[in-house]
């Protein structure tokens, strides 16, 4: 393996993307997917794909590092829509920016949408169901159009669903790839098959615990390969109840990341915090995420009605962090993002401070350094460090002008050393 020391995943939309080993976790934005999105479906079937593009580009503004695209739809002309769709997007330069995963069950939709592709995407998936012959095929293709490949955990006798099983096959998978034809290890992203837990089949049970297995087991075999899933799959079972749900994902992503998983598809921005979650529904989700007790989907199951929003009902904002002190709440709300109080909650901070400036250096420096700790500790994700850089950045505009003052009375303000002009 020396051999491949320091190659580095490298994919590109109009800007280079480079995953390192010492990335933090890839989160691949899975709104633009019909089949995961009924208001990104409803869009394309409607032909409103001016509107499908904002959807793309929400995801990248909340902190998508790639968009996943996927329309396969029994009512659609998934290759027609693929290609309409990465057209309209490559003439988004906010966008274009990021790589694109093109995501679909049917090779000639996958073919059709590499070559709309500008820089190196990525390609969801290849497997081995059709057998060896088929996967080389295709694998050879991906390569010759210059794109990374998801391979999954899916042979000719079907989806592995053990930790033995998804091993055996990506690592009957890999050394197809790199022997037979050459591919590199750093473009090959292993997706061990996220599936539905707590669905109250006890065979069920072991679901998670077997991708994080087989997570750790193939980041220890394929250092320089990546290893990803459909986050989403993994609470389908709670559908229509958003909060479990997202508390699923964030379990289920804090273990499984420390187990070597880097990358997956996920709604980028609706992931609450680990250390947020409500401790009884973070103990009851990690019992079932980890299969620490047999009872544990009974014993979701007896407060999940708790977490779940009736139709039509508004959230219900707790404020209770409002009555702490003033450094307390400026790092509750770059910690959680929240905007709407921090010009006030600055200005009384910056009236207690000897100088404005003093405010920046204390207590949001002190908020940006919690939010740095739970990010290094899996705990807290891109699309969530973004929305605090945002609140970090509306305290710093306040201040700006009392630190330009200030300058100016004391005398520091920057003088100009005059004009040049040069002329040829």
């Amino acid at each position: 393996m020396s051999e491949f020391l320091h190659r580095h995943t490298r994919l590109s939309g109009l800007e280079p993307l480079i995953l390192s080993p010492d990335a933090n976790f890839i989160n691949v934005g899975e709104r633009t997917n019909v089949t995961g999105s009924a208001q990104f479906k409803k869009l394309i079937v409607e032909n409103r794909f001016d509107e499908a593009v904002a959807v793309a580009r929400q995801q990248v503004e909340s902190g998508a590092r790639v968009i996943d695209v996927n329309m396969d739809d029994g009512l659609l002309d998934a290759e027609k829509a693929m290609v309409e769709f990465l057209h309209l997007i490559a003439a988004e330069p906010d966008i274009a920016k990021v790589p694109v995963m093109i995501d679909s069950s049917k090779w000639t939709v996958i073919e059709a949408g590499l070559k709309c592709l500008q820089g190196k995407g990525i390609v969801n998936s290849i497997s081995m169901k059709e057998g060896e012959a088929e996967f080389l095929r295709q694998a050879r293709l991906v390569r010759r159009y210059g794109a990374a490949v998801v391979v999954m955990a899916f042979d000719e006798n079907g989806q592995a669903d053990s930790a033995q099983r998804k091993v055996e096959i990506c690592t009957r998978a890999f050394r197809l790839l790199t022997e037979a034809i050459g591919f590199p290890p750093e473009d090959i992203i292993f997706d061990p098959n996220c599936f539905a837990i707590a669905t109250g089949i006890e065979e069920h049970d072991d679901y998670a615990v077997a991708f994080i297995d087989a997570a750790r087991e193939l980041r220890r075999r394929f250092p320089f390969s990546h290893i990803s899933g459909g986050v989403s799959n993994i609470s389908f079972s709670f559908r229509g109840n958003e909060a479990v749900r997202q508390a699923i994902h964030t379990v289920f992503l804090y273990h499984a990341i420390q187990a070597g998983m880097d990358m997956g598809i996920v709604n980028a921005g609706a992931l609450p915090i680990y250390d947020s979650l409500d401790p009884e529904l973070r103990e009851r989700v990690e019992d079932v995420v980890l299969n620490r007790r047999k009872d544990g989907t009974e014993r979701l199951l007896e407060i999940a009605d708790n977490y779940r929003r009736k139709k039509g009902e508004k959230k219900v904002e707790d404020l209770a962090w409002r009555k702490l002190p003033v450094a307390q709440r400026l790092s509750h709300a770059l910690v959680n993002g929240i905007d709407a109080y921090v010009t006030e909650d600055t200005e009384e901070a910056r009236l207690q401070s000897t100088r404005p400036l003093d405010v920046i250096e204390g207590p949001l420096m002190d908020g940006m350094n919690v939010v740095g700790d739970l990010f290094g500790a899996g705990k807290m994700f891109l699309p969530q460090v973004v929305k605090s850089a945002r609140v970090m950045k509306k305290a710093v505009a306040w201040l700006l002008p009392f630190i330009e003052a200030e300058k100016a009375r004391s005398g520091d303000a920057p003088k100009s050393n005059g004009k040049i002009v040069m002329a040829t």
